[in-house]
């Protein structure tokens, strides 16, 4: 009988695991919001705001596709999980002066989601 408690905390921990760690089929639902601007997959080119083909682990401002603002091309970060969670919160806090007209996503699960979806795009 003392195994239970420990088994249902075991489980509880696993579901909210995996809740943080984002739902891929949820974030390509969610990235639709997104596609009015930016592109995906073997054809995505950069056009009203640059492709995100592996974005996470890219330096921002960097793709030949895209003419970013000055603020983007010298923020000099890479797109970590953390740091596309932020700017997808607050872009224009984040990132002051980017070109980005999007106020910021505050539901943590759809953030979550989107960076779930955004790791399966290479």
């Amino acid at each position: 009988m003392t195994r239970y408690p420990f088994l249902l905390a075991l489980a509880l921990l696993s579901a909210g695991s995996a809740q943080a760690a984002g739902d891929a089929v949820a974030g390509q639902s969610a990235f639709r919001q997104c596609a009015s601007c930016h592109q995906l997959g073997s054809s995505a080119r950069g056009g009203f705001a640059p492709q995100l083909n592996a974005v996470i682990g890219r330096t921002a401002g960097s793709t030949t596709d895209f003419s970013y603002s000055a603020a983007m091309k010298n923020a000099r970060i890479i797109w970590t999980e953390k740091n596309l969670a932020a700017f997808l919160r607050a872009p224009g806090d984040f990132i002051p002066g980017n070109k980005m007209r999007f106020y910021g996503i505050s539901n943590e699960q759809q953030i979550a989601d989107l960076l779930a979806y955004l790791r399966t795009q290479h």
